[in-house]
């Protein structure tokens, strides 16, 4: 009965998740920026790899001798191409995403999302200058990469909703100039877009020009009063434990987890991420326990459900066919973190004996992680974004030092252990059921030298 009321409640939700034009274009623009991620994060990784003598060598050799730049100043440029200006690229990403759910021109209107962005951006980034002989604290014209970064996302994505949907109503109003037949149609489109790219560039003009007489700027304010809140919130170890446990529930009704929850949490735990890197490459502001790299490397092995322990646990302790032939089959995909042979082969959905385990070990993976990280005894994610399908220790080693490597061994370890009674159950009735079909089997087969041709 709970089961069915749970049902009920869930799947319509999960349906309007996954419905929902914003939810969705958030979720498909941060897509987009991951390659771009994943690649600055190959730079970052060389540059700072964890070995002393390497990262010296990086630093004595002299590339621009005018400049004085080193070797390591260069490595260091694509990351900083990249994790610097994210909200930029997460603008024209989601804006596209979203025009395109409003069925709308994407590019044009995720270019317009772009240019409101450079529109209120603050053009003053902090400086010295001489004045008098001495060096006096000023603020310079140009574009402060602090926005650009990691405290400009909220914005950005707010920016992005705002002008595409500002562009669309003002192109679904008709109000665009329609050139005569015969006319390219690159040319059509150009002329079309100029009415509501008008609009739109004067109207965030007007509020650029309101918050400018405040004597502020719509980045501060969104920083201060939204994206602070959410971030605090979203990083606390509450957030991650019931995401994590509305990622289980889900599954168990097999609805993507992942999909659902991330929709939701994802900006949130980027966030935390570029903050983390912004950290460890400049010492600035404070690092996050909580973030996407956490979640990803520690809180799951496997996929969902850390389900990589329930693999290794059925390969150890249980002896019926159809789940020993099962782990065999999901162990290799199970390192690299696809887990849906367990997910609908073992199975985890509708299965009451699994559902406890499976939305337990994560928990307890995020509960000793955030303990030792908390701690000391490893060194906090450094926000560099590993892929998912990274094996484990592997992948630990790469967000932290070799720490993290053997944390994740032990919580791999300790989910085997949880799992093991609750796999032992459902082996012993497998098993059972193995045994009474092959007696029947037995029973049924006819023995061709007990038959004569006198009985017939």
């Amino acid at each position: 009965m709970m089961i069915k009321q749970l049902e009920k409640f869930l799947v319509p939700l999960a349906e309007a998740i996954g419905k929902n034009k914003y939810l969705v274009s958030i979720r498909d623009g941060f897509l987009v920026t991951t390659p771009l991620l994943i690649a600055g994060s190959i730079f970052l990784l060389i540059g700072e790899f964890p070995i002393p003598a390497w990262t010296d060598w990086l630093n004595s050799v002299i590339v621009d001798q005018k400049a004085g730049l080193t070797l390591a100043a260069f490595i260091e440029k694509p990351s900083s191409a990249t994790f610097s200006i994210m909200a930029v690229f997460a603008v024209v990403a989601i804006a596209y995403s979203f025009a395109k759910q409003l069925k709308t021109n994407a590019i044009f209107a995720s270019v317009v999302a772009a240019m409101s962005w450079f529109l209120l951006v603050p053009y003053l980034v902090e400086g010295t200058n001489q004045i008098g002989g001495k060096e006096v604290a000023v603020n310079l014209p140009g574009i402060p990469l602090a926005w650009s970064g990691a405290k400009g996302i909220f914005v950005g994505i707010l920016i992005a909703f705002a002008t595409v949907h500002l562009y669309a109503w003002v192109e679904k109003k008709g109000w665009v100039i329609k050139m005569p037949a015969g006319v390219p149609p690159t040319v059509v489109e150009s002329f079309a877009a100029l009415i509501p790219v008008t609009i739109v560039m004067t109207a965030v003009f007007v509020l650029n020009l309101i918050f400018g007489f405040l004597g502020t700027n719509v980045f501060q304010i969104i920083f201060d009063f939204l994206q602070t809140p959410m971030v605090n919130l979203g990083g606390t170890l509450g957030a991650s434990l019931t995401a994590f446990f509305f990622n289980g529930l889900f599954w168990f009704f097999g609805i993507n987890g992942g999909a659902v929850v991330g929709a939701v949490y994802g900006p949130v735990l980027a966030t935390l991420s570029l903050d983390n890197i912004e950290f460890f490459k400049t010492g600035a502001g404070a690092p996050h326990i909580i973030n996407g790299q956490f979640q990803d490397l520690f809180a799951v092995f496997g996929g969902a459900g850390s389900t990589l322990s329930l693999i290794i646990a059925m390969l150890i302790f249980c002896k019926s066919k159809r789940i020993t032939n099962l782990g065999k089959l999901s162990l290799i995909p199970g390192i690299f973190g696809i887990n849906e042979p367990i997910i609908f082969g073992l199975p985890i959905v509708l299965n009451p004996v699994m559902i406890l385990p499976f939305m337990l070990v994560p928990m307890f993976n995020i509960l000793v992680s955030y303990t030792a990280m908390s701690i000391g005894l490893v060194p906090i994610c450094n926000g560099v974004t590993i892929p998912w399908t990274t094996p484990p220790i592997i992948s630990g080693f790469l967000a932290t030092d070799w720490r993290g490597a053997v944390l994740q061994a032990i919580l791999i370890a300790a989910g085997v252990l949880i799992y093991m009674p609750f796999i032992k159950a459902m082996d012993k009735q497998y098993l059972q059921d193995e045994v009474t079909a092959a007696e029947e089997n037995a029973a049924d087969d006819i023995d061709l030298d007990d038959l004569s041709f006198d009985d017939l």
